[in-house]
């Protein structure tokens, strides 16, 4: 082959994935731009994602609260670490499966926000605990679970930490009422094999144009609950965990839980979305957040869109209209269509910005549909990389993620563990 021959595209897409160990001068170096990576192909700016670790751990440890980041996001082992190397005190996950996949990326401490309901599922817990050093934490909100819970975890000889939940009418998971806590508690109490070590709540399931004022009480509902609990000796931990907030309410979730005695309390929050942020739902959240913190906002800086999609224009079948290659099984379509960040032309030096009226309207299972100016520059073979909203729903169809810098030059290209 001479040195001018072509690089066959798919060569790169299944070669090896490049870590820290090996990038560098002796190892082969992938560009985006000099077209070395088949694509569609789900892309992180690394810059980006080191500025969304370190805002959010600054954001927790001057709020006075503890961070577990909700690993469910991008089920990355990879960015798990960097999570964890950053101060995290562990990790959110919802399923079993996940706290399995957290465990093998060499998290310690796992807090499962959600109940463990189930056999296989319990089993796959039970193996875990086996480890003595691994933390694992679930919720519960109901006598049925805790009593299951309690009679499988006896018989394996192993002590479960619970957190209690709850819940808000209409939402999802939890104990709606002071009875339904009382009677919940009380069944923990008769089970050896179980300990109350906290109370949860997730406050992303209220809505409406009063939402920050009712979550607010609703906060303040569950911190007194837990203040309550820990009067009455109930905890069988020293320090109780007193946790909620998912990605767009956090700064609430901290001013109500951080108010608490930290010589009895761990008030921890567990947003996940913040690491990759977005270009949607996250973006107008966060600006939110903003504009409630004011002057208050302790941490300079602010969170930064880190993923995006890259994708080929495949066709411009009539004038103004371009397909590309990308579609629902790509990226997250469920909160708004991935629409145009960056324009590259094969060849040029640098990508650019698109113009404004370019938009994707329409998506499909393998492509989508972009409108633009007929009369602007954009030929088959271009390439567009896209911005998503919705993080999760994205990191979801992919099992390889090229994590980038800022010259699009590929510095890792990691694992998912969906």
């Amino acid at each position: 082959m001479s040195d001018s021959a072509p690089v066959h595209p798919t060569s790169a897409y299944f070669r090896p994935a490049l870590d820290k160990g090996t990038a560098g001068a002796s190892a082969p170096t992938l560009n985006l731009l000099s077209e070395a990576v088949s694509l569609p192909a789900a892309v992180i700016y690394q810059s980006r994602l080191d500025n969304n670790v370190s805002w959010m751990q600054r954001f927790a440890a001057s709020r006075g609260v503890a961070l577990a980041p909700h690993g469910k996001t991008t089920m990355t082992p990879a960015f798990f670490q960097r999570q964890r190397d950053a101060g995290a005190w562990g990790l959110t996950v919802a399923t079993a499966p996940q706290a399995t996949a957290a465990y093998r990326a060499g998290i310690d401490r796992v807090l499962m926000a959600n109940q463990l309901v189930g056999r296989g599922n319990m089993a796959l817990v039970a193996e875990l605990l086996a480890d003595a050093s691994f933390e694992f934490y679930c919720l519960v909100d109901s006598v049925a679970n805790v009593e299951q819970l309690g009679r499988y975890f006896k018989a394996c000889g192993l002590t479960l930490n619970v957190l209690l939940e709850i819940g808000v009418t209409g939402g999802r998971c939890g104990c709606r009422t002071q009875e339904q806590v009382e009677t919940v508690c009380a069944a923990i109490a008769r089970e050896p094999s179980l300990a109350l070590v906290g109370v949860e709540t997730y406050e992303g399931v209220i809505g409406g144009a009063d939402a920050p004022a009712k979550i607010r009480e609703h906060l303040l509902k569950v911190r007194n609950i837990a203040e309550l609990l820990m009067q009455r000796g109930l905890f069988a931990a020293d320090k109780a965990i007193l946790t909620g907030a998912g990605s767009a309410w956090y700064d609430i979730v901290c001013d109500v839980f951080a108010e608490v005695d930290t010589e009895l309390f761990v008030p921890l929050i567990r947003p996940g979305c913040y690491l990759i942020h977005d270009q949607g739902i996250y973006m107008e959240a966060q600006q939110k957040v903003r504009e409630r913190l004011g002057d208050s906002c302790a941490v300079s800086g602010d969170l930064q869109s880190a993923l995006e999609i890259w994708a080929y224009v495949q066709s411009i079948p009539e004038p103004g209209e371009a397909v590309l290659t990308l579609g629902k099984r790509d990226a997250a379509f469920d909160a708004g269509l991935p629409q145009p960040s960056l324009h590259y032309r094969p060849g040029w030096q640098v990508p650019v910005t698109p113009p404004p009226e370019w938009e994707v309207y329409h998506i499909m299972d393998q492509h989508s549909a972009m409108r633009f100016d007929p009369n602007a520059d954009l030929n088959v073979g271009d390439i567009i990389a896209l911005s998503t909203s919705h993080p999760c729903l994205t990191f979801d169809k992919w099992r390889k993620l090229n994590v980038i810098d800022d010259n699009y030059n590929v510095l890792e290209q990691v694992d998912t563990c969906f």
